[in-house]
């Protein structure tokens, strides 16, 4: 199996990538894994585990249940085992290191499936769906959830701002993956066979009175994944280094005490049937 070819990380796996995950996790753990409990004795699939982020919040909210984590980098995996021991020491937790379009496990083997962040990096996530779809019994939930980086808003706006953030898209895409994929999910769930799709916008909203979403979200989140791709925007001639210092400036000041920001993250849930 070659494992390598399942996701084209547009963001890297360097330790600040490890750590900015961890941030977004932690910083939108109530917005996003609220609504999400499996019930003891449950087996949940989690693909694309990465480095244990989200992991680590999925197996809070859901004790008694089994978490399979999957991904296809043994080095996140890796990083994945230790951040469960030290947050959430005692989770049934079993780890696979596999291609989540080849997945090692018979049909029907989970009762539940969850992914996030990760169809936005596949170059074919109808691929992924209908593989979650094998493994899942019929009955089971599959639960996604994506953002959409046309829904950032912010004040002070401005066009070099935008021109750093486009540079994020056209990258992603470039590798196979699509950073407006949130807005996707409803169609790509029902053309995947699955059925009684729901999806719901979670949104984040950030200014002065929320001092704590404008440092995990604005700045340690949405300002450090776009910066993540400082050098290969340049390499890749998108910009010029110049243009990227005033875009980075600017997108900076939405974090400033007279600055705002919004986004938006798609939760869609939906059966196989």
């Amino acid at each position: 199996m070659n494992t390598a070819t399942s996701i084209e990380y547009v963001h890297g796996y360097s330790e600040r990538e490890s750590h900015r995950l961890g941030d977004q996790a932690d910083t939108l753990a109530e917005l996003l894994h609220e609504g999400t409990a499996y019930p003891a004795g449950s087996r949940v699939l989690e693909a694309g585990c990465g480095v244990g982020a989200q992991t680590v919040h999925l197996a809070a909210s859901s004790p008694g249940a089994t978490i399979i984590a999957v991904d296809h980098s043994a080095a996140s995996l890796a990083q994945a085992r230790d951040r469960v021991t030290a947050h959430a020491p005692g989770s049934e937790v079993e780890w696979r290191h596999a291609d989540l379009l080849d997945l090692p496990f018979p049909d029907a083997a989970v009762d539940h499936a969850f992914v996030c962040f990760v169809l936005e990096h596949l170059a074919d996530p109808a691929r992924a769906l209908a593989e979650l779809r094998r493994v899942l019994r019929p009955g089971g939930t599959l639960t996604v959830i994506e953002g959409d980086h046309g829904s950032a808003l912010f004040h002070p706006d401005g066009a070099a701002a935008r021109a750093v953030i486009d540079c994020q898209v056209r990258l992603q895409a470039a590798s196979g993956g699509d950073a407006l994929l949130g807005r996707r999910l409803q169609p790509l769930l029902s053309a995947a066979g699955y059925t009684e799709v729901r999806v719901r916008p979670r949104t984040v909203y950030a200014d002065r009175a929320r001092p704590a979403l404008v440092e995990g979200f604005t700045r340690h989140t949405f300002i450090a994944m776009v910066e993540s791709v400082r050098a290969d925007a340049l390499a890749a001639g998108l910009i010029t280094g110049s243009a990227w210092d005033r875009g980075i400036a600017e997108l900076r000041r939405a974090a400033d005490p007279d600055g705002t920001f919004h986004y938006t993250f798609f939760k869609a849930v939906a059966v196989n049937p």
